[in-house]
């Protein structure tokens, strides 16, 4: 697996397969290492959390699970559709993400 992921933290992205489906939400955390990317209200798995210290509240908490970063495309603010992320090099050097459709910076 690729080290290399065409998400950012802070990206709206679209769920393209599986059961979350269409699904939209915010990007919260990236990780290149597995390929994968937790997603705002996306993909709720329950975790079953033991108290910890006296006077913990224990419990089933719902919390956002891992999914890999294949199955999701990045939504471009300006024309608000699902997009492939495109590179261009500026001219003093910097690199910028751009949407294949309307051509805006990401």
């Amino acid at each position: 697996m690729s080290n290399k992921l065409h998400i950012k933290t802070g990206d709206k992205v679209v769920v393209l397969s599986g059961t979350e489906k269409g699904k939209k939400g915010k990007v919260l955390a990236v990780s290149p290492k597995e390929g994968k990317v937790i997603i705002e209200k996306v993909n709720l798995v329950s975790k079953h959390v033991k108290p910890r210290r006296m006077g913990d509240q224990g419990g089933i908490v719902e919390a956002e699970g891992a999914m890999y970063a294949c199955k999701v495309q990045v939504v471009c603010p300006h024309c608000n559709k699902p997009t492939r992320v495109a590179h261009k090099i500026l001219e003093d050097g910097t690199k910028e993400r751009i949407c294949k459709k309307c051509g805006e910076a990401l």
